[in-house]
């Protein structure tokens, strides 16, 4: 029996990630606004199978925000630019993490406490509405009956549906690849925790009481895991260079001995991830959306 928490058993085709409701179709007015805004950052043929998932799937968020009363206002401005300028880093470099789901211990939640620490996070409901980066959950593969658990997280998509569907630009991509939400123009709208295949953003419901002054958070706004940028814009040697350092989630996992955890830049071959995804493999959540997401996970 799987939780609540719990991601759906591989194979299970009724309940996956990103998976529409009842009634939600792509022939209502707020799916064909979002196929036709869809289609303008498309440059890759439209009948190709990887296209045509991305853009079923937003039809489905866009018939959703049509059941949600979001309204037409998020619809007409569905695409926001990705920003380029004024980056601590260049395109050159790729950030990913890769999950080494069988090293990843049950029962152990290190990496949640040090992100909740880091961020200053306070999930002290025990509910839902919690601020939650990470969370960990549970596997079942029902054919083998293998059960295995991971840390899910912002999987900082190189076509990240969240900056597709934000209307005011507060979800983007930096050029380095990382996904950020900028708190001072977002409008705690959640047209993007709806758009997450990933259920990977989290709303904040409460007045925030002594934020860290690197993470900046506020009620009413839409937050996510970020990769620590604030260590990685610190600690960067040069213009053009990777940053060494590493999000808090992965130093917690090493120093408990797991080393489930590895990030780096996946664009350096002789990177630690990348030569640990080379090594070992590794894929991304839900290919078949073609998001190209940049947390690889093996074992899965």
């Amino acid at each position: 029996m799987r939780g609540e928490n719990d991601l759906p058993a591989p194979g299970d085709k009724e309940e996956s990630f990103g998976s529409s409701g009842a009634g939600l179709g792509g022939d209502s007015e707020s799916g064909e606004a979002f196929e036709a805004l869809f289609a303008k950052r498309e440059s890759a043929d439209p009948s190709t199978p990887a296209t045509e998932a991305r853009r079923h799937f937003l039809i489905r968020i866009g018939a959703l925000a049509a059941v949600s009363g979001i309204g037409g206002f998020a619809i007409s401005r569905a695409i926001a630019d990705e920003r380029s300028s004024g980056e601590p880093v260049g395109a050159k470099i790729r950030y990913g993490l890769f999950v080494d789901a069988d090293r990843c211990a049950r029962g152990c939640d290190a990496c949640v406490r040090a992100c909740n620490e880091e961020h200053g996070l306070e999930p002290e409901h025990g509910i839902a509405t919690d601020p939650q980066w990470i969370r960990k959950v549970t596997l079942l593969d029902r054919r083998s009956g293998r059960i295995s658990t991971l840390p899910l997280m912002c999987q900082h998509c190189e076509e990240p549906p969240c900056v597709d569907v934000c209307p005011t630009g507060a979800s983007f991509k930096r050029a380095d690849g990382i996904v950020l939400v900028d708190k001072h123009i977002c409008i705690g709208c959640r047209y993007c925790v709806m758009a997450c295949p990933f259920q990977a953003r989290s709303f904040v419901h409460e007045e925030v009481t002594d934020p860290k002054p690197w993470s900046p958070r506020g009620k009413g706004t839409v937050e996510s895991c970020n990769f620590c940028v604030h260590r990685l814009d610190a600690s960067k040697e040069s213009e053009g260079s990777a940053s060494r350092a590493r999000p808090a989630c992965v130093e917690a996992c090493d120093t408990r001995g797991y080393r489930a955890l590895v990030f780096g830049d996946l664009n350096d071959p002789l990177d630690p991830v990348a030569r640990a995804i080379a090594e070992r493999g590794g894929q991304g959540l839900r290919p078949d959306l073609a998001l190209d997401t940049k947390v690889l996970y093996r074992g899965v």
